[in-house]
């Protein structure tokens, strides 16, 4: 698998628009301003995204795109990434401002502000299906929505773009790793509870969610070989043992290591179902200071206990 062969797979993106941003209210939360701040993805559509900048920063902060999970419940996005809804274990986008990042969190197509349905799931079903019928799909969509925060990011003058990350749970944790593989601008990411390839996906139980159905991905290769697409870059695998969106972790890390630089590509393996824990949270935290401080601090476990990267447990 290449860049170029997924990306046919994929489809054509929508095409780049100027961003035409502007600034519509900003909330002192203490440690950081919370901006919602407005933008076209497309000629057609503007979108709303919430910015957090940490109060704390002394020049060009590190940036960090904060993508929010499925569960199912369209009614939550980017929202519950900021801590202003939902569970507090989603939270991590205000949690990182706190730590000094600057972060973007937007709603994915069908969720939050851009969820129109009636029934649950209906725009979701509506960004897939249309798409398909023109040979495109919602992957390409959401990885071009990505492109374009990623495009403002780089607007702000409180941001370094040379450190910028992606963090994400379940969905979020999916998009981690396509996103990453998709665009060099995004240095270090975390994939949270999001890593079950194709093959281990084809079960009732787990199933492929809507943005990642590809026709005939699987002749061309699975997300093992995403991963690899991400090299030389960082990239944090977090799986759970009960999790059945984590399945097939370990074989996929081994699959995807020889790709990457010694560090680059890591793995941990926790106890427990499908979450992100304030521990798990904590180690995630951890990576991406070390790989996108710009004073190049190493990873220290030393407040959780003896833990190492790279092993599973």
């Amino acid at each position: 698998m290449n860049l170029d062969s997924l990306a046919k797979l994929i489809g054509p993106s929508p095409p780049r628009c100027p961003l035409n941003p502007t600034v519509l209210s900003a909330v002192d939360c203490g440690a950081y301003v919370r901006q919602i701040v407005e933008y076209a993805v497309e000629e057609a559509e503007r979108v709303k995204s919430f910015v957090l900048l940490p109060k704390n920063a002394s020049g060009t902060a590190p940036a960090v795109i904060a993508h929010h999970q499925h569960a199912g419940q369209f009614d939550l996005g980017k929202s519950e990434v900021v801590g202003l809804a939902g569970d507090p274990e989603q939270a991590y986008g205000a949690e990182l401002a706190e730590r000094g990042y600057v972060v973007m969190a937007p709603d994915a197509p069908a969720f939050e502000e851009r969820n129109w349905s009636v029934i649950a799931g209906q725009a979701e079903y509506y960004e897939l299906a249309s798409r398909l019928v023109r040979g495109q799909t919602l992957l390409g969509k959401v990885l071009h929505d990505v492109r374009v925060a990623l495009d403002y990011l780089a607007t702000r003058p409180e941001v370094d773009p040379s450190r910028i990350g992606f963090i994400g749970h379940s969905y979020g944790g999916r998009m981690a790793i396509w996103a990453s593989a998709f665009d060099e601008r995004i240095r270090a990411a975390v994939s949270n509870c999001g890593c079950v390839n194709y093959r281990n996906s084809l079960t009732r139980d787990a199933g492929i969610q809507m943005a990642f159905c590809v026709p005939g991905i699987l002749v061309l290769g699975d997300v093992e070989d995403v991963i690899r697409l991400v090299a030389p870059r960082a990239l944090l695998i977090h799986a759970a043992e009960d999790d059945k969106w984590s399945r097939g972790a370990q074989v996929m890390f081994d699959h995807a290591r020889s790709a990457f630089p010694e560090g680059q590509l890591e793995i941990r393996t926790w106890p427990g179902g499908h979450r992100f824990s304030q521990r798990m949270r904590e180690t995630a935290y951890a990576f991406l200071d070390c790989h996108l401080s710009s004073t190049g601090v190493p990873y220290s476990p030393a407040p959780l206990g003896p833990l190492r990267f790279g092993e599973a447990r």
